[in-house]
């Protein structure tokens, strides 16, 4: 039994240092948006640390591979394993085409858009720190649905400011540049509610 257990408890530990990870990576990425200097640095620390995080990825999923006893579904310790490296991912593309598209000023949306994603990365950690008690808890509900009401905050935040991008901008460049990088961030929010549905079903399961 106690084998069991220490094997189930692997994978919740597995998840809270990914999500431990997600901070780092979100307060790189709000570091980058506040003080818009040194960009190449900045944005190889980002690259660093999606790296890191592709390690965990593979030795998640090594885990998972080898493993008998898992605490849910192996499909769904997969699905979240592969979301949470998506949203790394997205976080980490946004910075690497700042330098690519030549960025020389970030526009002030994107502190806003930063804060977003930093709440989102904070709540998606309060919710893998108590995945553990799903079956005697309500906090793992409540932080899913505290992530989709920040990723539809965010939803509305993006198609303001493309509204506003397609009246105002005047430079098809620039128009074509910043539309991307908007759809970008927003896919960093699209990819943290990802993992939400994902545990959200994992509850309707096992709860």
């Amino acid at each position: 039994m106690r084998s069991t257990l220490k094997k189930e408890a692997d994978f919740y530990k597995f998840f809270m240092d990914f999500s431990g990870k997600l901070i780092d990576v979100g307060e790189t990425f709000q570091e980058l948006v506040n003080d818009y200097s040194n960009i190449e640095s900045k944005a190889a620390a980002l690259k660093a640390k999606e790296t890191e995080c592709d390690i965990l990825t593979h030795n998640i999923l090594g885990k998972l591979n080898n493993s008998f006893i898992t605490p849910f579904d192996r499909e769904d310790i997969y699905a979240i394993t592969k979301s949470l490296d998506d949203i790394v991912d997205s976080i980490e593309q946004v910075g690497s085409r700042f330098i690519i598209f030549d960025v020389k000023e970030l526009r002030p949306e994107c502190t806003q858009f930063a804060l977003q994603i930093m709440l989102c990365l904070r709540e998606l950690d309060m919710m893998f720190k108590h995945l553990p008690e799903l079956k005697k808890s309500s906090i793992v509900r409540d932080q899913i649905i505290e992530i989709n009401r920040l990723e539809n905050e965010g939803d509305v935040f993006y198609r303001e400011n493309l509204n506003k991008l397609f009246r105002n901008e005047k430079d098809p460049i620039e128009l074509v540049k910043w539309k991307h990088l908007y759809e970008q961030m927003e896919e960093c929010l699209d990819a943290c509610e990802a993992v939400a549905n994902i545990v959200e079903g994992v509850v309707m399961k096992y709860a």
